[in-house]
């Protein structure tokens, strides 16, 4: 039996989910009476989504939809970062949406420091944008796990590499 156990703390998303809740938004958006003629366009880049519709009553419709599609779908609407409402060509509306993903260092550093500040035996690295948090028992890294539920972080997590 392994002296100490470990887990890493991650932010990431299943991208084909994402695929997946984009397509059921841009059908519902064809589908639906007050959406059907604004040609509102949904392109998702490798780190970003960008809507292109009519106005900002079809953009925040389209929010609602695409919030609904991704929760439905598991998955954290914390990965949506919803850039500034431009102007676009032909008096339309454009906004780019930013996915998150990783963990930055100043997050990071907040979550070993309450990991430090509040569990003494158990130690917390930074690697890249994760945080690998061990401890010589499981019940202390599942407190750990229970702790930082509680914590509202801009950004979703996940416990992985349990071990």
């Amino acid at each position: 039996m392994a002296s100490t156990y470990s887990f890493d703390i991650v932010s990431d998303f299943d991208r084909q989910e994402l695929v997946n809740a984009i397509d059921q938004t841009t059908r519902e958006i064809g589908t639906r009476y007050d959406l059907k003629d604004t040609k509102t366009t949904l392109e998702l880049g490798e780190d970003e989504i960008t809507v292109n519709t009519d106005s900002e009553f079809t953009l925040t419709a389209v929010h609602t939809i695409l919030q609904t599609k991704a929760a439905k779908r598991n998955l954290a609407l914390k990965i949506f970062d919803y850039g500034k409402v431009e102007s676009a060509s032909g008096n339309r509306v454009r906004q780019v949406i930013k996915l998150q993903r990783g963990i930055s260092q100043e997050i990071a550093k907040k979550i070993s420091k309450l990991i430090r500040d509040e569990f003494k035996k158990i130690q917390a690295s930074i690697q890249g944008d994760a945080v690998r948090v061990s401890a010589k028992s499981k019940d202390e890294l599942q407190l750990v796990i229970q702790r930082l539920k509680q914590e509202d972080l801009p950004v979703p997590l996940q416990f992985t590499n349990y071990r």
